[in-house]
C-alpha cells in the first residue's frame, strides 16, 4: 500500500488529495494539510479513484486511425508540420491547449510555438472561462494579478457572489464560505444571479437580475460608493436596467457601503459575455473606489474554472500573452528572445480560440495540435468547429481518451498521461503552486505532454532548446524566466523556486507566490459604459438560453461521464424552465423538448424550476456526441466574443423551445456498443460492465432490436402489454441485451438489470421479474439520486422526512447524506421546505 500527496484535477480551487493504491485499487481522501481545502473534497474529487481505469484509454500512437510506433508517429508529425511551415509559413500552424495541462507542459508548448515555430497561435480552452478576468486585472493593475486569497473569504464582513453557482462549481470553497458564515453570523452573503441556484442557500440577499445587466449594477454601486463618479447611474436607473426591485438595489448598496471589508467572487456569469472585460472592471472599480482592496478580507476575486488555468496564464499560454507575464513590447520581446536563445520569436499576438478555428475554416491555418481539450464540444457554434476540423489538412491531438468528439477528426493521435500518471505543478485560483504527483505506472505507451512536445521540437530541428530529461528542469527554466531581468516591474517572480534541486522540487509543499498588496491600491479605474444585454429574444426565438455546469460532471465528460455514481445526480441533458413558461407551452416536467437556434438543434428533458425567470432557460454544457444524439448546447450558441478578451458569450443565446412527445421512449442495456439507426435519439449513461442507453423516437425500434439479436443467434424472451414492450436476449445462459419501451421512460429497477449482466438469474420468477424490469421482491428503487457520495435517493430522503427528520443535519444522522462533501445540502433543504 502506498500513499501520495497530490492535487485534484478538476476546478480551480486546487484541493490537496491523498491518493492511496492498494492491491491495484485507487482510493482518495482530502489532504488535511493542504491550505486550499484542509481535507475537504467534493463528490467529484472523492470519486477520483473511480476514474483511473483504462477503459476507453488511448494507449498507443495512431496515424490515420492505425496504430504505429512512437518513432513513426513523431517522424510523420514532424514531416507534415515542417512541410506546412516551409510552404505556408509559421502562421499556418496553431496549438490549442488546456487548463488541464500541467505548468511544465504548458511552458513547453508555449516555448515551441512562440519561440521556435515563430507564431503566437497558441491559445487554450481557458480563453472560454477567464480571459475577460485577465483583461480586467491587467487594465486595472498593469499585470494579471489576482489580489485575493481564500482566507479573505473567512476574514470579511460581506461576500458578493456574481455569476457564480459556487455550491456546484467550486464546492469546497463554497463549504469554506458556509462554515465562515456559521462561525461569524454577522457575515452577509449576496448572490447576484438570474437563477436561484444551490448557492442561494446561504444568501442573505439574492438579486435575480436581468441576464447581462451586471455592469449596470456595479456602475450604480460605484455611484453609491463615490457620488462623484457615475452620477448618471442612480439607483432608480439601475433597478430599471437590471429588472430588480428598487428596495433590493438599495439594500445591496447599503450593505456594501456599511461593510468594513468586502470580497466579490465572480466567474463565468461575468466573464462569458461580449462585455465581460468591462464587467470585471466595473467590479474592480468599486473595490478601488471604496478602498476594499489590498488588505485582509477585501478584494475582487476571479475564481478560475480549471485546475491549472492560472499556470497557463503564468507561462503565457494565451495567444495575446508572450511569457511569464510579459507582453509583445520591444523590451519584453528582446528579453524573452535572449532567454530562450531564439531568433524566431513571434513578434505579434496570435489567434484567439474562436478566431483560430475560424481561420482553420478559411484555410489559413492548415495544421492544429489540440492538447487535452475537446473544442468540438466546448467552443460555440460546434457544427462550424467540426466542419473546420474536418477540412483541416493536419489535425493532431494529445489525448487520454481515444474517442472524443474532437479526436474523431484527428490524423495523428498521441497517447498522453492522465491524472495520477504524470508529474508537474499546477497553480490554483489564489496563486498557490502545488505539486501534482504520479502514483500509477504509465499505461501502454502513453507519454507526458512535455515529452511529446520536446520530441516534435527535435523533429523540427530545435532539439537543443528542449533537451529536458524531467519536468523539474522545465519548472526551473520557467521560474528562472519569471525572475529574468525582473527588478520588481512584474509581480510574478518565482526566483525563490528556480534554484530548487530535483529532490526539493519533488517535495515542494503548496506555495503561494507573493504580491504587493499596497501597490494594488494605486491601481487605475477603467471607465465602464454598461451595454445592452446580449442576444435579444424575438418572435421566432423568444427565450434567452444560459449554459453552465451541473454538480457532478466535468467539462465534456471524458472522465466523469464514465463513473456511474457521478451520473446519478444528472444523467442526461436537461433544460430548466420556469413554471409559467412550461404552463404556457403545455410542457410537463420530465417531458422532452426540442431547443433550436439559427445554428442548430438539441434535445433535452424539461425540468420545471421555480428558480428560473420566465423567458429564460438553462442547459448544462457537458453533453456531447459521445454521450448523446443532439445533446450539445454549443450547437446553439453563436461565436460572439468580447472585443478585448476574445472570450465568447455563452450565457445569452436567443432560442426557441417546443415540447416533443415521441411515439415511444425506452432503455437499452447491452454487453456491446450498438450503432443505432439515425432516427433514434439516445443518451448514454454510465453503468458497471454494460452499455446503457435511454432512447426516444417516432419510428419503432423493437423490430430492429429483434433483428439484431436473432442475427447474433441469441435466444429471445419477449413481453408486450398494451403500449409497453420488453425484450431479453440470452446466449449460453448469459444475458446479452435488454430492451424496454413504452410511451414514457420505463420505470425500471436498474440495479437489478445491471446485476443480471454479472450474474444471470436462473429462477423462472426472477427472469420474469427481470423481463418486466423490476425487483423480484418488494424492494423499492432509491429514485433520483440526491447524495452521490453515498448514493442516497429522493425516495429514501422523503421517507426519512415523513418519519420525522426536520433538518439537513437530522437527515445526515439517519442516512449520511450531506455529511461528506456537503454539495447536496441545498437540495436536502429544498426537499425539507416542501414538507414545511
Amino acid at each position: 500500500m502506498t500513499e501520495t500527496q497530490t492535487t485534484c484535477p478538476y476546478c480551480g480551487v486546487g484541493c490537496g488529495v491523498i491518493a492511496r493504491v492498494e492491491n491495484g485499487e485507487v482510493s482518495v481522501r482530502g489532504d488535511d494539510s493542504h491550505p486550499a481545502n484542509f481535507g475537504r473534497l467534493c463528490v467529484k474529487g472523492s470519486a477520483l479513484g473511480e476514474t483511473t481505469g483504462l477503459v476507453g484509454r488511448l494507449l498507443h500512437p495512431e496515424v490515420d486511425n492505425q496504430p504505429v510506433s512512437w518513432e513513426q508517429a513523431l517522424d510523420i508529425a514532424g514531416a507534415r508540420l515542417g512541410e506546412i511551415i516551409e510552404k505556408h509559413g509559421p502562421q499556418a500552424v496553431a496549438f490549442y491547449a488546456s487548463g488541464q495541462l500541467l505548468t511544465e507542459d504548458y511552458y513547453a508548448a508555449n516555448k515551441l510555438m512562440k519561440g521556435f515555430i515563430g507564431a503566437a497561435n497558441i491559445d487554450t480552452n481557458s480563453r472560454l472561462c477567464m480571459s475577460s478576468a485577465v483583461v480586467g486585472y491587467k487594465r486595472a493593475f498593469g499585470e494579471d494579478i489576482v489580489p485575493c486569497s481564500y482566507e479573505d473569504i473567512e476574514q470579511t464582513d460581506l461576500v458578493v457572489l456574481v455569476g457564480s453557482n459556487a455550491a456546484w462549481t467550486h464546492p469546497v470553497l463554497y463549504q469554506r464560505l458556509a462554515q465562515a458564515k456559521i462561525d461569524n453570523p454577522a457575515l452577509k452573503v449576496v448572490v447576484i444571479d438570474p437563477r436561484r441556484t444551490a448557492t442561494c442557500d446561504i444568501a442573505d440577499l439574492h438579486l435575480a437580475l436581468t441576464p447581462g445587466s451586471d455592469a449596470g449594477l456595479f456602475v450604480g454601486l460605484l455611484n453609491a460608493v463615490d457620488p462623484g463618479q457615475a452620477s448618471d447611474w442612480p439607483p432608480e436607473r439601475v433597478a430599471e436596467f437590471c429588472g430588480l426591485p428598487p428596495d433590493e438595489v438599495a439594500t445591496f448598496y447599503t450593505w456594501f457601503n456599511a461593510a468594513p471589508r468586502a470580497v466579490t467572487l465572480y466567474t463565468m456569469g461575468i466573464n462569458q459575455s461580449t462585455s465581460g472585460s468591462d464587467k470585471c472592471n466595473a467590479i474592480i472599480n468599486v473595490h478601488l473606489a471604496s478602498g476594499k482592496i489590498g488588505r485582509e478580507g477585501c478584494g475582487p476575486f476571479s475564481l478560475t474554472g480549471q485546475p491549472n488555468a492560472m499556470g497557463g496564464r503564468e507561462v503565457g499560454g494565451l495567444a495575446n500573452q508572450l511569457a511569464a507575464h510579459m507582453n509583445f513590447t520591444p523590451d519584453d520581446l528582446s528579453r524573452v528572445a535572449r532567454f530562450w536563445g531564439t531568433e524566431r520569436l513571434a513578434q505579434t499576438p496570435g489567434l484567439m480560440a474562436v478566431e483560430l478555428f475560424e481561420a482553420i475554416a478559411r484555410g489559413e491555418v492548415k495544421a492544429v495540435w489540440i492538447m487535452g481539450t475537446n473544442p468540438a464540444v466546448s467552443l460555440p457554434d460546434s457544427h462550424a468547429v467540426c466542419q473546420a476540423l474536418a477540412a483541416c489538412p493536419l489535425v493532431m491531438v494529445s489525448e487520454v481518451m481515444r474517442d472524443t468528439d474532437t479526436s474523431r477528426f484527428a490524423h495523428i493521435r498521441f497517447p498522453a498521461l492522465g491524472w495520477g500518471e504524470k508529474e508537474g505543478t499546477v497553480t490554483n485560483s489564489e496563486r498557490r503552486i502545488s505539486r501534482q504527483r504520479a502514483f500509477l505506472p504509465a499505461p501502454g505507451e502513453a507519454k507526458p505532454d512535455w515529452w511529446i512536445i520536446a520530441r516534435i521540437a527535435e523533429k523540427l530541428g530545435h532539439g537543443a532548446a528542449f533537451a529536458w530529461d524531467h519536468p523539474h528542469a522545465i519548472f526551473a527554466e520557467h521560474a528562472a524566466l519569471t525572475a529574468f531581468e525582473n527588478d520588481g516591474e512584474r509581480m510574478l517572480n518565482l526566483a525563490a523556486l528556480a534554484p530548487l534541486t530535483r529532490e526539493e522540487w519533488d517535495g515542494l509543499t503548496p506555495w503561494q507566490w507573493p504580491i504587493n498588496r499596497e501597490a494594488l491600491t494605486r491601481a487605475q479605474q477603467v471607465p465602464v459604459n454598461p451595454q445592452p444585454h446580449g442576444a435579444t429574444p424575438n418572435l421566432l426565438y423568444p427565450f434567452t438560453l444560459n449554459s453552465g455546469r451541473v454538480r457532478d460532471q466535468w467539462h465534456t465528460m471524458t472522465r466523469t461521464g464514465y463513473v456511474p455514481r457521478l451520473m446519478q445526480h444528472r444523467d442526461e441533458p436537461t433544460v430548466e424552465i420556469s413554471p409559467q413558461d412550461a404552463a404556457r407551452l403545455g410542457l410537463r416536467d420530465g417531458q422532452l423538448a426540442r431547443i433550436s437556434a439559427p445554428r442548430g438543434l438539441m434535445v433535452a428533458r424539461a425540468r420545471i424550476n421555480d428558480g428560473q425567470r420566465p423567458g429564460e432557460l438553462f442547459v448544462p454544457m457537458h453533453w456531447n456526441s459521445c454521450f448523446s444524439r443532439q445533446g450539445k448546447v454549443n450547437a446553439l450558441v453563436e461565436g460572439r466574443c468580447d472585443p478585448h478578451s476574445g472570450q465568447p458569450e455563452s450565457k445569452q443565446t436567443a432560442v426557441r423551445l417546443m415540447p416533443w412527445q415521441p411515439a415511444w421512449q425506452g432503455e437499452l442495456y447491452s454487453r456491446e456498443e450498438l450503432t443505432l439507426p439515425t432516427y433514434v435519439h439516445w443518451w448514454r449513461k454510465a453503468a458497471k460492465g454494460v452499455s446503457r442507453l435511454t432512447l426516444a423516437g417516432d419510428k419503432p425500434l423493437l423490430e430492429w432490436v429483434m433483428a439484431h439479436c436473432t442475427g447474433q443467434g441469441w435466444q429471445l424472451q419477449i413481453a408486450q402489454t398494451g403500449e409497453r414492450s420488453s425484450l431479453l436476449a440470452w446466449h449460453d445462459g448469459a444475458l446479452m441485451l435488454g430492451f424496454w419501451q413504452g410511451t414514457g421512460v420505463p420505470a425500471l429497477a436498474h440495479s437489478v438489470i445491471e446485476a443480471a449482466f454479472c450474474t444471470a438469474p436462473v429462477v423462472l420468477a426472477e427472469r420474469h421479474a427481470l423481463l418486466n424490469g423490476q425487483h423480484p421482491g418488494e424492494r423499492v428503487e432509491p429514485g433520483r439520486i440526491i447524495c452521490s457520495c453515498f448514493s442516497i435517493g429522493e425516495n429514501a430522503i422523503r421517507e426519512a422526512i415523513a418519519g420525522g427528520c426536520e433538518s439537513a443535519a437530522a437527515l445526515g444522522v439517519k442516512l449520511r447524506c450531506g455529511t461528506n462533501c456537503g454539495s447536496c445540502v441545498p437540495e436536502l433543504k429544498a426537499l425539507l421546505s416542501v414538507r414545511v
